[in-house]
């Protein structure tokens, strides 16, 4: 047997190099992803390792069957018949499996049909989603106004499309620079400080712009001390807050920096006096910018609960984190309808810099759409 290992940045990449050396009979034995590289545990590149074997003995008889074979009359004849056969509409297939898969959750739920057949097991699965049941009506609805006759395999579009009217302007702008401070609020756990270290990697390093730290969350040492790593990975000055007044002091010093970046402390969502103790450490009616920081693994109960606790702060836009511990997107787009704010950033993982991406509504709609489009 053969066995032989390969690295990638992608399963794809991974796949396409066991195919071309092993063939593709090759056998996975085991995969997982592997970090190299990097500096203190930062800034390392995710790779796919997979170790693959071939069978000899099976390479061997794949080789004897591709013997030519002259073909018998019988098996000629068989052909010619097959191919008088009218081809199949497959859009009518598609229809009579929604329609099949309608009647079953109709019989299993009671609920009955207010779309096509399409578009109800659509409403269904924004719900599976984790949509709330008046959002994704409103989606359902508006996509059926405007697209009555939508393919399936089009719903990623249709959707889009239907997001981008609802969606508030510019529900993607994310920093721009217009304002040099800018606060990042939210729960604890959601992962702010690691989010603000990524967001000033990118400002540094691809926009050239002189960046500056400032921590209130002087409840955790070890946020305080992971801030301290990046500021001098990134070679970023940073500044703690005890007071409202050292929160002052640390903006007078920073005034002539491109963007300063403040980190707060993470409480409890549900503590009424989480804002009120915030107020007392930063001056939120600065010319600031303040971003919530959620994350996806949350409900979407939750998450408006959430930024309802911080409606009497002046929050710009949303920033998700954790995209890769789940794979239900629907509370995203559910919160940036409701609250009327949109998502400037989403995290996918722990590295720095690379685990943050900007977001468009085609790439929404293809998280939340995408399976349901491609079945």
């Amino acid at each position: 047997m053969k066995v032989k290992k390969f690295t990638a940045p992608t399963m794809p990449e991974v796949m396409q190099k066991v195919r071309k050396e092993l063939g593709a009979d090759a056998v996975i034995l085991h995969s997982k992803v592997i970090h190299t590289g990097g500096l203190l545990g930062l800034f390392k590149k995710r790779n796919i390792e997979v170790v693959a074997a071939l069978d000899k003995q099976q390479e061997k008889q794949k080789k004897d069957s591709k013997l030519e074979v002259k073909p018998s009359r019988d098996s000629i004849k068989t052909k010619e018949m097959e191919a008088e056969q009218p081809k199949i509409d497959q859009s009518l297939v598609q229809e009579l499996r929604d329609l099949k898969s309608l009647i079953e959750l109709n019989s299993n739920t009671g609920n009955q049909p207010v779309y096509p057949a399409a578009y109800q097991l659509f409403y269904q699965h924004l719900l599976s989603q984790g949509m709330a049941q008046e959002t994704a009506e409103k989606l359902v609805s508006g996509m059926h106004e405007h697209r009555p006759d939508a393919a399936r395999n089009s719903f990623v579009d249709v959707l889009a499309e239907e997001l981008d009217r609802m969606f508030p302007p510019d529900a993607f702008e994310g920093i721009n620079y217009d304002k040099k401070f800018v606060h990042f609020v939210g729960p604890t756990g959601v992962g702010k400080t690691t989010t603000i270290a990524k967001i000033a990697a990118s400002s540094v390093l691809k926009d050239n712009k002189r960046v500056a730290f400032i921590t209130t969350d002087t409840y955790r040492i070890a946020a305080i001390d992971q801030l301290k790593t990046y500021s001098k990975i990134l070679d970023i000055p940073m500044e703690i807050a005890y007071t409202l007044d050292d929160y002052r002091s640390a903006r007078e010093k920073f005034k002539e920096f491109d963007l300063v970046l403040v980190d707060t402390a993470g409480r409890n969502f549900r503590d009424k006096r989480y804002v009120k103790e915030l107020a007392e450490i930063i001056d939120l009616n600065q010319d600031i910018d303040t971003y919530l920081v959620l994350s996806l693994a949350a409900k979407s109960a939750d998450l408006l609960e959430i930024y309802r606790q911080f409606e009497s702060v002046p929050i710009k836009q949303l920033v998700f984190t954790k995209k890769d511990e789940t794979a239900s997107y629907g509370a995203m787009a559910d919160l940036t309808m409701a609250s009327g704010k949109g998502i400037a950033y989403l995290t996918t993982g722990q590295d720095v810099p690379d685990d943050i991406e900007s977001v468009d509504v085609k790439k929404l709609a293809g998280w939340i759409a995408g399976g349901f489009a491609d079945e």
